[in-house]
């Protein structure tokens, strides 16, 4: 660039950085909410990094080799939408006026799935820096499998101050630095924490292994551009870029001083000069070259495909072979079956891995510099694995993570997102109840399957054996829009004959397992108790009173099926019910019919024995049988 172009190179860059900004402070004034303050101050990042550094195609939004760019402070989201509006991705100036309205694609936080460009769901804090972490590492994992020529693009994330100050931000970085992950490369929007921190962020990351850049304050376009190159050409660790940045003041209660200050015209709103339109909308064609030299250079790769007949031949166990299993060894047996069903089966579990058992291939990780393996040693990063999970299955491999189930509180944010971007994450929970004995009430879980229940577009799957246990897994797999979550035992339980579980009952979400020709009564469990029912039955059938046992493995799937089907399997005219779960009672209440009556969990646990636990807690065949009589009597009168 010579003397002469410098300066006029210069204007352009403050033209485009403050039509961003003016953008985002028209939308949000006219919104009447959001953060243009932000937004404004994070303009020079954006404009930098989708003009300048990253590959991507506004034609293509879902080109497989494209960079990502994930939006952690989604707060600021009318910074990503008004990048996606210039640089050609289809969003309309009036798309960016209905900022925060219904059904519009410009939303208070991204979401996935409803804007072209928007790569992940963001709003918790630290939840981005977490799935670009899984990003990376997918593009890693992708790359060890597919070669250079398919695969080899990075991911960047722009963060606040109040994402790295949350525990997910640290776990999934500490993970990020372990791996080396070195097409991760994370802005930090550096603001003034001093009344809430003391900590020296760039020292944190530094001890995580990762490479890491502090910028002036204000730094200009040049001086990003130059440290996003440095940050790429680190071949051995992730990076971290501190971009120090004033909050723009006035924003947005004053919009037109704003303006003012700044030389721009106050009317009319959304205002874009047509010269930054002319060099944004550059994007549009250099993304098609790199398309098209992609598409030559990989024969136009786009993702794994299920092989067909791919879920046949899931395990089927047989209780003359083996008596009892717990029903997470159960899973440990599946997962075999699974990955060699299912190429693109990656996952792993928290530490430690040996108690979960979920593990896939001979149980070695992937490490730094060598992620062709499928396995993902976590650590104890209860908080970070959910959030990395989701990014593995957005980057087209399919994905599992597991924990204890009283853990999974710490990655249900993670669930939730999943849920909200309708991808077909998997999370599996293992010791599931009171079962789990001697750990006591703080590691006896009580409430959080009924929380699980409780949240939309998410399948909680409890199996009661072996066989359901497999079938759980299948169907997990079979999902494409929605997360599944499979809770497992510690302990062991019996075997199911397999010609008893139909082959359809997780998808079904129920069916009935024993029936007496006239029956009186109707037991409906899920896991661990529906053998509990089935005890009871055999004590009730002596007593003449004949007792259905219904296995309610997802009572999501159960309720999505037709009436007809609801009413074969619970009908209306036997009212008297007793469903029973370890677990609290909330949601089963509509199964036990005003009549009905639950047998669950109303206080936190204890410390003894699982048997004596069950005891005490009336989890008995003999509690269920005499609850089973009592309903009886109460419905035949």
């Amino acid at each position: 660039m010579t003397a002469t172009e410098a300066p006029a190179a210069a204007a352009l860059d403050r033209l485009c950085i403050d039509t961003i900004r003016m953008l985002a402070l028209d939308a949000v004034a006219h919104a009447g909410s959001g953060d243009a303050a932000t937004a404004m101050a994070l303009a020079p990042v954006g404009y930098v990094l989708s003009t300048r550094v990253m590959r991507h195609s506004p034609e293509h939004p879902d080109w497989p080799d494209r960079d990502r760019l994930v939006l952690s402070a989604g707060h600021a989201a009318i910074l990503l939408y008004a990048l996606l509006h210039l640089t050609g991705y289809g969003l309309s100036v009036d798309d960016l006026r209905r900022f925060r309205r219904l059904g519009s694609p410009t939303p208070g936080h991204p979401e996935y799935g409803m804007t072209p460009g928007v790569e992940a769901t963001t709003g918790p804090p630290g939840q981005g820096v977490g799935t670009s972490v899984g990003l990376a590492l997918a593009e890693r994992m992708l790359n060890a499998r597919l070669g250079d020529e398919v695969v080899d693009h990075y991911t960047f994330c722009i963060a606040c101050d109040g994402d790295l100050q949350e525990g997910i931000a640290s776990e999934a970085a500490a993970l990020a630095g372990h791996l080396g992950l070195a097409r991760l490369v994370l802005f930090h929007h550096e603001g003034d924490a001093s009344s809430t921190s003391s900590e020296v962020v760039t020292e944190r990351y530094e001890a995580s292994g990762w490479h890491v850049q502090h910028l002036a304050q204000e730094p200009d376009p040049a001086r990003i551009e130059s440290a996003a190159w440095e940050a790429m050409a680190v071949d051995d660790r992730p990076s971290l870029v501190v971009v120090p940045a004033r909050v723009a003041s006035g924003a947005p209660e004053d919009p037109r001083r704003v303006k003012a200050a700044r030389g721009w015209p106050a009317e009319p709103p959304f205002h874009v000069p047509d010269e930054a339109l002319a060099h944004f909308r550059r994007c549009v064609e250099r993304g098609r070259g790199w398309v098209a030299r992609w598409e030559q250079r990989s024969g136009g790769w786009r993702g794994f495909e299920l092989a067909d007949g791919w879920d046949a031949g899931v395990p089927r166990f047989s209780p003359r072979d083996v008596p009892a299993m717990a029903t997470r060894r159960a899973g440990a047996e599946t997962l075999r079956w699974a990955e060699r069903a299912v190429e693109h089966l990656v996952g792993g579990s928290v530490d430690p891995a040996g108690a979960t058992l979920q593990a896939i291939g001979d149980g070695a990780g992937v490490r730094r510099g060598a992620y062709g393996a499928r396995n993902v040693a976590f650590g104890a990063r209860e908080h970070a694995v959910g959030a990395v999970v989701n990014g593995l299955v957005l980057s087209d491999l399919r994905a599992f993570g597991a924990t204890f189930l009283v853990l999974g509180d710490d990655l249900r944010a993670a669930i939730r997102l999943a849920s909200l971007m309708r991808i077909p994450s998997i999370f599996v929970l293992t010791h599931d109840s009171i079962g789990v004995g001697e750990d006591g009430p703080a590691h006896q879980p009580v409430e959080q399957v009924a929380a699980l229940r409780a949240q939309p577009n998410l399948h909680v799957v409890r199996p009661a054996d072996a066989n359901e246990t497999a079938l759980a897994y299948r169907f997990a797999l079979r999902q494409a829009r929605t997360p599944t979550a499979i809770v497992l035992t510690r302990q062991d339980v019996p075997v199911l004959a397999p010609d008893d579980v139909p082959d359809a009952a997780i998808e079904r979400g129920a069916y009935v397992l024993r029936d007496p020709d006239r029956p009186d009564a109707i037991l409906v469990a899920s896991g661990s108790e529906v053998h509990l029912c089935l005890r009871a039955a055999t004590l009730l059938e002596r007593d003449g009173i004949g007792a259905r046992v219904v296995s309610m493995p997802c009572l999501e799937r159960f309720e999505e099926q037709d009436a007809a089907y609801r009413d074969r399997v619970l009908p209306p005219a036997v009212r008297a019910r007793v469903c029973v779960e370890a677990l609290s009672p909330l949601g089963w209440h509509r199964h036990a019919g005003d009549a009905g009556e639950v047998i669950g969990m109303t206080t936190f646990g204890a410390s003894a024995p699982a048997e004596d636990l069950l005891r005490h807690f009336g989890f008995t065949p003999e509690r269920v049988a005499e609850t089973a009589r009592a309903v009886v009597a109460r419905t035949e009168v």
